[in-house]
């Protein structure tokens, strides 16, 4: 009875200990744990085949299994019935399979088929021969693999006859090759997120984990072992309740998946769309979709299924259900809270409890809403103002009960500080604070005006503030500029507040 096939790792092991050292087959069976039987059959294999240790090796294991030690011939292809590759492939993709199970029911129905290592050999050689096979098992509904494609559309803005360059957005499905393709204006944040929610629309569900490349608008910080993913694009991970597992920088493999799957939309895709004009990415959008749902009908050569059979039978079952509601594009901020217990956000000033002054908070912003965090924990709410940039909204509650005894500064100590400077510095002061709701709110305005006596000198912010009076001017910007003009007389002639064309605040009430 011919002995039992060992490993590779034996076999090169039996074969040195014999050929190159000399041991009898006694003492190679001790050293390896093989029995005599099986060691006397490799032995005569070699023998037969008059081959030496040195010749040995240099030769590569596949070239002595197939070559020397296991030859085609004694289970030759023709003689013995193997499976259908592209079949064994698929059921690959089934939950709970494995090579062995599906060995045992192809052994089953075929008794005369082939043995379970030979079978195993066959299947690695094909799939390692196949275009498009990775070496990666994925898993089905894990992995979603997304990317900008490296080519552009072009289209033309009719009004101004400017060119802009469309960027297309790709995600492929890890086991199925599904893909969806979507054009957009640019590869920002709000770009990259908006494509994101597209992409989950047309699965239908939600993968397990999302592999974006290394990009800026997903990464803030490209690291191999810790990647620092976006705080917007983790808000949209916790919403849909998947992961974000960036690619490793400097590792192709990792995003191989998706890099194929560029390359087949610009073949199937973007090569047919440039031959066109648009003018809009709307258009761009309406011409891809048909090309796009062609492309995943089309039968793989290699799996004789398309990527829609194989996304509607493997994939869509595993995917996770979409929430209700879309993900809302929010925008991220570190913001220090200023004296008056503001923090500002895009030119507009919004209150937090007057307890956090001078802590950095995180400020969230979506399309409504502006929500304010201390360390996870909501500290503020407020509704988003995108109107005059300076204004303030503050909540009362926010405001300490006496300002006075509970914040650093005071009306009373900003003026005393101005005064130092000169009558006209504090005049100045008190004129900005009282040109506000509350005086807290001008504090910002005032100690900016008092740190350009520090940068510059006391005389010159005292004859600054002097001239801006007499133009009936209290902004910050405008002592900024009067500081820096060499004839303060002269520019304080120029009133602004009795100019012509002004109207005045008597016109609007």
């Amino acid at each position: 009875m011919p002995g039992k096939r060992v490993s590779m790792r034996k076999t090169k092991e039996i074969l040195r200990l014999a050929l190159k050292d000399g041991l009898s087959q006694r003492e190679i069976a001790i050293s390896t744990g093989v029995g005599k039987t099986t060691i006397q059959e490799l032995l005569a294999k070699v023998k037969k085949a008059k081959i030496g240790w040195e010749q040995l090796s240099k030769m590569r294991e596949t070239e002595i299994v197939e070559n020397i030690l296991y030859p085609l011939d004694q289970e030759d292809i023709s003689t013995k019935i193997s499976p259908y590759w592209p079949v064994v492939r698929k059921q690959l993709m089934e939950n709970g399979n494995t090579l062995a199970l599906i060995w045992m029911d192809f052994k089953q129905e075929n008794p005369s088929g082939l043995q379970y290592s030979r079978f195993c050999e066959l299947y690695s050689s094909w799939e390692s021969k196949s275009r498009l096979i990775l070496r990666q098992n994925h898993e089905p509904g894990k992995n979603l693999f997304v990317d900008f494609s490296g080519l552009t559309v072009p289209w033309l803005e009719e009004k101004t006859g400017e060119i802009f360059e469309a960027q297309i957005f790709v995600a492929a499905l890890g086991a199925s090759n599904y893909t969806y393709a979507k054009a957009c204006p640019d590869q920002t944040l709000n770009s990259w997120i908006s494509c994101h929610v597209s992409a989950f629309k047309f699965f239908r569900g939600v993968p397990k984990i999302v592999v974006p490349d290394n990009l800026r608008s997903g990464v803030t910080r490209a690291c191999r072992y810790d990647p620092d993913t976006n705080p917007t694009y983790l808000a949209l991970a916790e919403h849909y309740d998947t992961a974000i597992m960036p690619t490793r920088a400097h590792k192709p493999r990792d995003k191989a998946k998706v890099e194929v799957a560029v390359q087949i939309v610009q073949r199937w895709i973007l090569a047919i769309l440039r031959r066109q004009t648009f003018t809009s990415v709307e258009e761009i959008n309406t011409a891809i979709k048909p090309l796009l749902t062609r492309l995943n009908e089309k039968t793989m050569r290699h799996l004789q299924a398309s990527r829609k059979e194989l996304f509607e039978k493997y994939e869509l079952p595993k995917l996770k259900t979409l929430p209700l509601e879309a993900f809302e594009i929010s925008v991220f901020k570190n913001a220090k809270v200023n004296i008056d217990y503001h923090i500002e956000f895009e030119r507009h000033f919004y209150s937090v409890p007057f307890t956090y002054v001078g802590k950095t908070v995180l400020a969230k912003a979506s399309n409504s809403l502006i929500q304010i965090f201390m360390d996870d924990e909501q500290i503020a709410t407020h509704k988003r103002h995108k109107g005059i940039p300076g204004r303030h909204t503050t909540i009362i509650e926010h405001m300490p009960p006496q300002h006075a005894e509970h914040v650093r500064w005071s009306p009373e100590r900003i003026l005393s500080w101005a005064l130092s400077s000169g009558q006209a510095t504090k005049e100045l002061c008190e004129k900005i604070m009282g040109s506000r709701k509350v005086p807290e709110q001008g504090y910002r305005a005032c100690l900016g005006v008092l740190r350009l006596g520090d940068k510059h000198d006391a005389h010159k912010l005292e004859n600054a503030c002097a001239a801006a009076l007499k133009m009936g001017s209290y902004r910050y910007k405008t002592i900024e500029t009067l500081i820096k003009t060499k004839d303060l007389e002269k520019a304080s002639k120029t009133s602004v507040s009795n100019h012509e064309n002004i109207r005045g605040a008597k016109y609007y009430h």
